[in-house]
């Protein structure tokens, strides 16, 4: 892929959404546009493009992300950028219906269009309009049975290669994965996989994101590799189900062989997993991560809610004895685990007896993070139409009830890990009028969502440390989620 002489270069911003999925397409965006001669910026009021990289989760997500456009086409009012598209799963979930109900983006583009992103992006520029498509069902361009899908040509953001890409675009040798960093810390997602098989009730993103497709070990182990040459120390695992990972490759245990090739890639000091369903995560897979050096003994569980009756009208397995099990599985082998999971309060049916069973697991679970959502029906969904729905009001009422719960919960069990010793990532190294402040997280901290740990004076030098160094450390205090420890030693 080549920049022609009749190509005048361009610049755009791109605003990512959502969540870590999102943020590697996003990259792959920002990778096809670098390629493709459009200089990428910063700040949006410097750019002749915005490109808002939506998320169609949650009636929140979607009112997040009509707000940006907005704030974008705002600017575009003011004099600058003169085009404002919207790109994602909102964008692709609703298509020409987004683009009727606002006028205010210029062009609304799905997954189909990111492979010819550059182009796209000039034609919207230059004023020539832009067909949105109409949505459809992403799960019925592939085959049902996932060994077949392989041969299937469908976009899937956020696995795409090029053979010809320019030089510092990608991995320098074998097929180039489309990636261009948007951030410099020292974590980065990898996407192993994209879409999901499963049908539960309230979920949308199957029927936007597609039927479950691995990437292969050979491209995974090649982005991995690049991304710590660009100095990543951590990989965050993407997918919307990683215990899925390998089943359409004819492998349903490749997670566990790929884990420690990955933690082998010079350079890369952790690995971590995300989105594990419970009903899926194998005893061979809680072994590989609560035993593997460079694996993150992390464990972060979709469990949703506790009452096996809720669980079912979810379409979902499991119950809170099943689910402590496997908490305790994995702890018997890393008792210093983390873990995490979220909840959905509030859905149909859902008793107080249920929501007792919901508090009574969380309270045995000694979970470090916990997401508390209300339920809210979701266009398309089996739940949707459902009978038993909870007023708005109770929904609400639930939702302060079981977050006031696990604000108590997770603050406990962070002061639980006082005197615990720590491997700490630091993320950040601020000079301030207080002194330097150097922050990061235990192994046991996710990006974004777990909280972070505050290095305080005791120890290591702090003036020694940079972002990316990695340190043992001692748990002195803790606030809410959040720790303090002092520095003992520099792992590197």
């Amino acid at each position: 892929m080549t920049v022609s002489s009749e190509q005048a270069p361009r610049r755009v911003a791109l605003v990512t959404l959502g969540c870590a999925r999102n943020e590697v397409d996003s990259e792959e965006l920002a990778g096809r546009l670098a390629a493709d001669g459009w200089e990428l910026v910063d700040d949006a009021a410097d750019a002749d493009a915005i490109v808002v990289n939506t998320c169609g989760f949650v009636e929140q997500a979607k009112k997040d992300s009509v707000d940006t456009l907005l704030e974008a086409a705002d600017l575009k009012a003011a004099g600058r950028p003169r085009a404002v598209v919207a790109v994602g799963c909102l964008a692709e979930r609703y298509g020409d219906q987004l683009a009727e109900s606002l006028p205010e983006a210029d062009a609304v583009l799905g997954f189909d269009d990111y492979a010819d992103i550059g182009a796209r992006l000039r034609r919207i520029v230059a004023g020539v309009p832009h067909v949105p498509h109409a949505p459809r069902d992403r799960r019925l361009l592939l085959p049902v049975t996932p060994v077949e899908r392989g041969a299937v040509p469908v976009a899937l953001p956020g696995h795409a290669q090029e053979p010809d890409l320019p030089e510092g675009v990608a991995p320098a040798s074998g097929p180039r994965v489309v990636r261009r960093r948007l951030g410099n810390g020292p974590s980065a997602p990898l996407k192993l996989a994209s879409g999901c098989d499963r049908r539960c009730a309230f979920c949308a993103i199957p029927a936007f994101r597609g039927s479950f497709v691995s990437r292969r070990p050979s491209d995974l182990l090649d982005e991995a590799r690049w991304l710590a040459e660009h100095g990543v120390r951590e990989l965050v695992l993407v997918s919307e189900n990683s215990t899925s990972y390998g089943k359409d490759l004819g492998d349903l245990r490749l997670l566990e062989t790929l884990l420690p090739e990955l933690a082998a890639v010079e350079g890369i000091d952790w690995v971590r997993v995300s989105y594990l369903q419970p009903a899926e995560t194998r005893p061979s897979l809680v072994e590989v991560i609560a035993t593997t050096p460079g694996i993150a003994p992390y464990f972060d569980l979709s469990f949703q809610h506790a009452s096996a009756t809720v669980l079912r009208r979810m379409r979902r397995f499991g119950g809170t004895e099943s689910f402590l099990d496997l908490l305790a599985s994995a702890r018997a082998l890393a008792p210093l685990a983390g873990a995490r999971s979220n909840v959905i309060v509030g859905f149909p049916g859902e008793t107080e007896d249920d929501l007792e069973e919901l508090e009574r697991f969380l309270v045995a679970a000694r979970l470090d993070a916990v997401g508390v959502f209300g339920y809210s029906d979701e266009d398309g969904t089996e739940a949707a139409t459902y009978d038993g729905k909870l007023a708005d009001d109770v929904v609400r009422e639930r939702v302060e009830r079981v977050s006031a719960l696990v604000e108590e919960l997770t603050s406990q069990r962070a002061e639980d890990r006082i005197g615990e010793t720590v491997e700490v990532l630091v993320e950040a190294v601020v000079d301030s009028e207080d002194g330097l402040v150097v922050e990061g997280r235990a192994v046991h901290q996710a990006p974004e969502v777990d909280g972070s740990t505050l290095l305080v004076a005791g120890g290591l030098d702090l003036a020694d440390l940079r972002v990316g160094s990695l340190v043992t450390a001692e748990v002195v205090s803790s606030d809410g989620v959040d720790l303090a420890a002092v520095p003992r030693g520099l792992v590197r």
